[in-house]
């Protein structure tokens, strides 16, 4: 695993690769750009453990990719809109540089991250989606609000909401950060931990600002990789 400190000098000195568990075209099943055709670029490794996780599988292995083959792959799909995922895609330091590199080819790019990572040197015309890590996932310790001041009203907030109490310290946080202020918040019940109509039912008794949403890959396809 690379260190997770990024600096200027230490993204200029790396070598120009990443390792790479899988690209792949899919319909983005989750955000605000949920249903639209999307290439995934999911990169190897991640330093949380949440007990949730449905990628394990990209903890380890994956291939060495340079920045310009993973761009040539990209843009075959011939659809502007890509995805860098994980893992925890911030892990490694060349993320950065790729992120810019899929900007400037003029793609729609959005970044999925556990938020427990620094986003300074993310590229500004990056969308970010960023977790906040509750109780039930295991690594709540691991959230950086600090990175509160990166996001902008186009990023999002992400809450896996596992039961009641992880609801309860969500909903908390909601309101003492004032987070739907900063950006869109986006509530989503744990697969198999928690009915997605209980959810509803608490965000609509509550009258909560944020926005409910489902894994519409897994209600297609199943929880399988590549979808």
């Amino acid at each position: 695993m690379t260190s997770d400190i990024v600096t200027p000098d230490t993204v200029r000195l790396a070598p120009a690769r990443l390792k790479i568990t899988e690209i792949f075209y899919s319909l983005q099943g989750e955000a605000l750009n949920v249903g639209l055709p999307t290439v995934f670029i999911r990169l190897t490794g991640c330093p949380l453990r949440c007990q949730y996780c449905d990628t394990e599988y990209a903890f380890s292995g994956g291939d060495w990719y340079s920045l310009s083959q993973i761009l040539d792959e990209a843009a075959s799909y011939h659809t502007p809109y890509v995805t860098v995922t994980g893992g925890e895609p911030l892990a490694q330091k060349n993320c950065i540089p790729l992120l810019t590199q899929l900007c400037d080819a003029g793609l729609s790019v959005s970044l999925e991250t556990s938020g427990a990572l620094s986003l300074a040197l993310v590229d500004p015309r990056v969308v970010k989606i960023m977790d906040i890590k509750t109780p039930a996932s295991g690594e709540c310790e691991k959230n950086k609000l600090d990175n509160l001041q990166y996001l902008s009203k186009r990023d999002q907030l992400k809450f896996v909401i596992c039961d009641e109490a992880d609801y309860i310290w969500s909903k908390s946080l909601l309101e003492s950060e004032n987070l739907n202020n900063i950006c869109e918040v986006l509530f989503s019940p744990s697969s198999e931990q928690l009915s997605a109509q209980i959810l509803a039912d608490w965000i609509l008794r509550d009258r909560l600002p944020v926005r409910f949403q489902i894994q519409l890959h897994k209600i297609l396809w199943g929880d399988v990789p590549g979808v």
